[in-house]
């Protein structure tokens, strides 16, 4: 059977809140591979956390992200990736003062085997 082919933006995918005032958009959401573009305002930031099984790829489209994986921090800018594997604990936050927007593209899905290490 073929599948359907359609063009996925922020206007006609699955939207949810996270954190803090933060927002994603599923622009790809399969077992096997989840694609979501996210917003994070200025001051934002997630839980550090682990997936057992996930391996994600974090890329920076707008603004300025401070990524804490196990103990060191990375600073990421515009066209800036880090690749995360699993059992990794890692954190995003967004400590400049302007938005910042991020495509996390994870495999399989991460949503299902987040562990939070620390909130």
């Amino acid at each position: 059977m073929e599948e359907s082919i359609k063009v996925i933006n922020t206007a006609n995918a699955g939207h949810y809140n996270w954190g803090n005032l933060c927002d994603g958009w599923h622009l790809v959401q399969r077992d096997e591979l989840s694609i979501i573009k996210e917003k994070m305002p200025p001051g934002a930031s997630e839980a550090r956390h682990y997936h057992q099984k996930s391996r994600q790829f974090f890329y920076i489209l707008t603004g300025r992200a401070t990524m804490e994986v196990q103990d060191k921090k990375y600073f990421l800018f515009p066209s800036d990736g880090i690749e995360i594997p699993p059992l990794v604990p890692h954190k995003i936050r967004n400590e400049s003062e302007e938005e910042m927007n991020f495509i996390v593209v994870s495999q399989p899905e991460s949503h299902k085997d987040r562990v939070i290490v620390e909130k």
